[in-house]
């Protein structure tokens, strides 16, 4: 009989062998952006730049209002939107710990007692037509060589899965606060609409007082009156048109707070301060692609294809298992701990790929168009983060200058205003003069109400484009080109 092979001889055997399944001229296409890149530099002129840090991880504590705090505080808590978020992370790292598990080695038990009873046409006299008794007890133990790494790698790409699962998680916390911070904002500016409007209701009811007064004295025709009149019907349907933005953006607040609509009641008239820009830390774009929560997560999911290019190379080479089996068999328990009911199995066992029908190479090429799919979401995340903070920045210095100019004609208007009144006060204008003159007053201050409320939006943009403060861990930028091509 032959000896058999050595290991080191099997395996020399096995990588020749395994040479007919090969890896060549599959590779990924691409490999993400570096940074500097993109640049901002035009895009920024003229706006300041900071060492100041990224803004604060509860940047909406600059409004000033503390029910808002407390409404972002009850949010974050807990919502549906949070729960789905954190559920993901507990799947991914259930799958890191199912992945981490293969890589180890396992121990089992088992134990049987059977019965047969076999035929004497079949099995003959001796054995045929007796009831037989078997009795068996054994434990098994398996061993997985992740001699090329493999497992490793897959284990690996479960772990980064769960770093993008998690920082996903904190994005959703980003996201949610902004949603409630704007629709806030939103609320105030409904509330200062239907102040405003109120006062309109209030100066078109006097008209239309004084008009009906001319007509009953002869002095006018009715044809003032009736524009009077339809004066108050549109503030009117105005006013009806604010309550009913009030109550949906109570709505609004009271879902992304995961609650019905009774919690939405209960939001009073905010108070919001008007807060500074946030400062733009001189470190962009580089440093902006490791504070925004989404543009890391797609880091994270581009480690995770690379590992799983070398998961799928690795399935090319050899996989080697340590393998034995020891127990204890008899015809019967009485006789099963007998020395001679020792049974004993075990050794290397060596599988390879050899012809697959182009399975393999297939996996292969499927893993590298995942990583290209990874780096392409991965890009252009990072060109929309970039877009987002440019666009905000744009936007609050376009508003800023709105606000300044419509600042200088409020201040006209009332000037007009106080000239006029002053007049009817000595008796050299009428009550009509100065209700004339208190209209474009409530016109310009309604869209100063406007344009502090798109101010507000504007810098809660720029906090979360900017990240919102929040520390989230990044990848090493080279680590999952090394692995991918590799």
């Amino acid at each position: 009989m032959s000896k058999p092979l050595p290991l080191a001889a099997a395996l020399a055997g096995a990588l020749l062998v395994s040479a007919c399944a090969s890896t060549r001229g599959l590779q990924p296409a691409s490999t993400p952006n570096d940074p500097a890149s993109l640049p901002v530099a035009h895009s920024l002129a003229g706006i300041p730049l900071s060492d100041a840090a990224f803004p604060r991880q509860d940047w909406w504590r600059a409004l000033g209002d503390p029910q808002l705090d407390g409404l972002i505080d009850e949010a974050l808590r807990g919502t549906p939107s949070l729960a789905a978020a954190d559920a993901r992370v507990r799947k991914a790292q259930a799958q890191a710990g199912l992945a981490d598990a293969a890589r180890k080695p396992t121990i089992g038990a088992s134990g049987q007692y059977a019965l047969a009873e076999l035929p004497e046409g079949l099995a003959g006299d001796e054995i045929g037509g007796k009831l037989l008794r078997n009795a068996v007890l054994m434990m098994k133990f398996d061993l997985p060589l992740d001699v090329w790494g493999g497992k490793r790698a897959q284990y690996e790409a479960a772990l980064d899965q769960v770093h993008a699962s998690q920082i996903e998680a904190q994005a959703a916390r980003l996201t949610l606060a902004a949603n409630i911070a704007r629709a806030y904002v939103a609320l105030a500016q409904a509330f200062d609409t239907q102040q405003l409007i109120q006062r309109e209701q209030a100066r078109s009811a006097q008209l239309q007082r004084l008009a009906q007064q001319r007509v009953d004295a002869g002095i006018d025709n009715r044809m003032t009156l009736r524009n009077t009149e339809a004066a108050v019907a549109s503030a009117k349907a105005q006013a009806d048109a604010a309550q009913q933005q009030i109550d949906t953006l109570r709505n609004t607040l009271a879902v992304l707070l995961g609650q019905g609509p009774d919690r939405g009641l209960a939001i009073q008239r905010p108070h919001l301060l008007q807060a500074a820009a946030p400062a733009l830390p001189s470190v962009l774009p580089s440093e902006l692609l490791g504070h925004r929560p989404d543009v890391v997560a797609a880091r994270w999911r581009v480690e995770a294809a690379a590992q799983g290019i070398a998961l799928a190379k690795a399935s090319f080479k050899p996989s080697i298992d340590l393998s034995a089996l020891v127990g204890l068999a008899s015809t019967g328990f009485s006789d099963l701990f007998r020395s001679d009911a020792l049974l004993g199995f075990g050794g290397p066992a060596i599988s390879l790929p050899i012809f697959d029908g182009g399975r393999l190479r297939n996996n292969l090429s499927a893993r590298d168009a995942d990583y290209d799919l990874a780096v392409a979401d991965y890009d252009a995340t990072a060109v929309q983060a970039l877009r987002e903070v440019v666009d905000a920045l744009q936007t609050i210095r376009a508003l800023d200058a709105q606000r300044a100019a419509l600042e200088q004609a409020d201040s006209a208007a009332r000037a007009a205003f106080d000239l006029v009144n002053a007049r009817h006060q000595a008796g050299m204008s009428s009550t009509i003069d100065v209700l004339a003159a208190q209209k474009p007053v409530l016109q310009i201050q309604q869209q100063l109400a406007t344009l502090r409320a798109q101010r507000y939006a504007a810098g809660i943009d720029l906090n979360r484009a900017l990240g919102g403060g929040l520390a989230v861990d990044a990848p090493n930028p080279t680590a999952s080109t090394d692995a991918a091509k590799h």
